[in-house]
């Protein structure tokens, strides 16, 4: 019995021997293989690295001369230290009643997306309501969550964590 154990066992061997053998036939010379000439490579127009004269980011992605409101981990209030950017935020929006604007609010990765996205959504509402407690009606803002799909900083470290909870103010008309 063991030896017909045996010679089962070297038929498998032998069969998956011979069929795996056979399948590397598709080979290509290094001429075919090498990168294509730089004249051949597809590429984009080239862009200018300057800055613009007047830059229409102030910072993170916010429209200027508004200024984004920045999160403590897992919160969606308006800190004390950021009341004074959303207020500028309100003094431009009254100064410019033709002004549409979206609020976007971001998060830091950690949690999961589902989770991250409704905390942003929280942030951006949040905006909304303390932007409209100053005077702005409600039909000039319209809030979106990115939660952490638009990630400013990618480290894995404090800061960068601190500069991605934020919402953006996004001047749309």
């Amino acid at each position: 019995m063991t030896k017909r154990i045996q010679v089962l066992l070297l038929a498998v061997v032998v069969g998956s021997f011979l069929s795996l053998s056979g399948c590397g036939s598709d080979k290509k010379s290094d001429k075919e293989m090498a990168p294509a000439k730089p004249e051949e490579q597809t590429m984009g127009e080239a862009e200018s690295l300057d800055s613009p004269e007047n830059p229409m980011i102030s910072e993170g992605r916010t429209s200027a001369p508004m200024l984004p409101v920045y999160f403590d981990f897992d919160a969606s209030t308006i800190r004390a230290d950021q009341e004074s950017r959303i207020v500028v935020n309100g003094d431009f929006l009254k100064e410019n009643p033709d002004q549409l604007i979206r609020i976007e609010g971001n998060t830091d990765p950690r949690g999961t997306n589902e989770y991250n996205m409704a905390l942003g959504e929280r942030r951006a509402i949040s905006a909304k309501k303390y932007l409209n407690n100053l005077g702005i009606d409600n039909t000039r803002m319209r809030t979106v969550s990115y939660g952490e799909e638009r990630l400013l900083l990618h480290g894995h470290d404090e800061l960068s964590y601190a500069q991605n909870r934020r919402d953006d103010f996004v001047i749309v008309k």
